[in-house]
């Protein structure tokens, strides 16, 4: 597996730094696991990857808490439009039931209640137009009230209907993303507890060697790479002027971003809306080869399609890596690659 946190070409990490790291985090998963005699090569290996591991599956329990926290948004406005349209519906029907009171009133005053009008109060509509016979009685402007109170009532009882529906999906919404919040703390929250046992100098190594902040390194030369299109080309100038902003899970700018986030914010900069989640954006365009991508496609990495990042030219993307990390440049094969998407 190769992992996302790979040194950019343009950072100043040394191999001496590098091996310190890997003694250090040996060290630390010893602490936590083994007696601290064992220092083997694949002690620290393993080490390595666990670290890797639990931000890898930090990053796809992000994805799924983005994609819960989307469809939870979604659907509060739809069940905030359901209940105002139901609110709507309720007031229509109450004044079709005001105009019939109103004209049973006025029968009664003069003189006794129509029979039809009072079986029009009494019964619900559907009912009452159910019986043929009371049909002949009703007057033209009486039997339109009749069947314009039939129709709100059912409009009426289907929106409440559904709106419950969507409350009940919201309410399970909001339980997923709650759960694959956990799942994204609980795995940082493992990820820091093994850093955190390196002592000082060894955890100032490993930022130097895994954790550039894309702000102090050279910028690539991307001269001479041509944008797919005019809004590719600004949402170019969007991810690299986002180049050294803080990684935060659930994160769409424009101060900090995760992965899927930046991608997000970078197109809305250029007026195009993609979905939240690296596997949407995934769909969210025409695929092409790796080969003929061009600045502004997004690149798709992992067969989960779990990390995405944005191509701007000369073999570099711009991604926001991992906690910890700033959106920076690193080299476009720095993970499997999925698939490359052009919005």
């Amino acid at each position: 597996m190769v992992s996302h946190r790979r040194t950019s070409q343009y950072g100043q990490t040394t191999l001496a730094g590098v091996t310190v790291v890997s003694a250090a985090l040996a060290t630390a998963a010893a602490a936590l696991s083994a007696p601290q005699a064992s220092a083997d090569p694949a002690g620290r290996d393993t080490a390595t990857a666990r670290v890797d591991h639990l931000y890898e599956q930090a990053e796809r329990a992000t994805e799924k808490f983005n994609g819960a926290d989307a469809r939870t948004k979604k659907l509060r406005k739809q069940v905030a439009a359901l209940q105002d349209r139901t609110a709507r519906t309720q007031e229509r029907v109450n004044r079709m039931r005001g105009r019939l009171g109103a004209l049973a009133a006025a029968q009664y005053r003069s003189g006794g209640m129509d029979p039809t009008v009072r079986l029009m109060l009494s019964e619900g509509p559907d009912s009452y137009l159910e019986k043929a016979s009371a049909l002949d009685r009703l007057g033209n402007s009486q039997a339109r009230e009749l069947r314009g109170l039939r129709s709100a009532q059912r409009s009426l009882e289907q929106q409440r209907r559904e709106a419950t529906r969507k409350l009940a999906e919201l309410e399970a919404g909001r339980k997923e993303v709650a759960r694959h919040k956990k799942v994204v703390q609980h795995k940082l929250a493992t990820a820091r507890r093994l850093l955190n046992a390196l002592p000082r100098d060894a955890r100032e190594a490993y930022a130097r060697a895994s954790r550039s902040d894309g702000r102090h390194e050279a910028v690539p030369d991307l001269r001479g790479a041509a944008p797919a299109s005019g809004r590719a080309a600004a949402a170019v100038a969007a991810v690299r002027a986002a180049v050294g902003s803080p990684y935060a899970w659930g994160g769409n700018g424009p101060s900090a971003f995760d992965c899927s986030g930046l991608t997000q914010w970078a197109y809305g900069r250029a007026g195009v809306s993609l979905p939240r989640t690296s596997q949407a954006q995934r769909g969210a365009g025409r695929q092409v080869p790796l080969s003929q991508a061009q600045p502004g496609d997004l690149v798709v990495y992992r067969s989960d399609a779990s990390h995405v990042g944005m191509y701007v030219g000369n073999g570099q993307v711009v991604h926001a890596p991992y906690p910890g990390a700033r959106v920076r440049y690193d080299p476009v094969g720095m993970m499997p690659i999925s698939s490359v998407t052009r919005p």
